[in-house]
């Protein structure tokens, strides 16, 4: 009975310190179109795309992406640890508090487009003024959509900003 007991105590025990570092972790796939781009983490190179990515920073923590290709403009953005909720540190803090900073998660994949660099040989295509003016509102439209769709800013930010390029001559 009392070694019963005590084994019942060991699974559990076990069980809760597998669930507490399992959900410590989490890991991502970081992707480039085209692929083979070089991959730099918070300014430091790991490596090219495909890359899996692994850490075990807590809640809310950013990493800062480059991708480098050559041919393609650098590629800067981040992802922050809060893209998706962990169950299983849900309940291992449950048993444990401290797995509660380890709550989310990342997306399991981060797909990023390269731009191809435009060729500094090309020619000069003369426009009129007012071709330009909506052409860069065009570009700032593209660029407050892409910081959106990165949760880079909210979507009041998104929608207030929008208006003002749109709203300017």
């Amino acid at each position: 009975m009392k070694n019963q007991r005590m084994t019942t105590k060991i699974i559990s025990v076990s069980l809760a310190g597998v669930i507490l570092f399992t959900s410590c972790a989490s890991t991502t796939m970081i992707q480039s179109n085209p692929s083979g781009a070089k991959v730099y983490l918070n300014g430091e190179p790991v490596g090219a795309t495909p890359y899996s990515h692994t850490d075990t920073k807590i809640v809310g923590s950013t990493t800062t992406v480059k991708l480098d290709k050559e041919g393609y403009e650098p590629l800067n953005t981040s992802f922050s640890r809060d893209e998706e909720v962990d169950v299983g540190a849900i309940i291992g803090g449950v048993f444990v508090w401290i797995p509660f900073l380890w709550t989310m998660k990342y997306k399991p994949t981060h797909t990023y487009e390269l731009t191809p660099r435009s060729d500094d040989k090309q020619p000069i295509i003369k426009t009129n003024p007012q071709q330009n003016q909506t052409q860069s509102k065009v570009d700032k439209l593209r660029e407050l959509k892409q910081l959106f769709d990165e949760k880079l800013i909210t979507q009041e930010e998104y929608e207030n900003e929008r208006q003002k390029v749109l709203d300017a001559n």
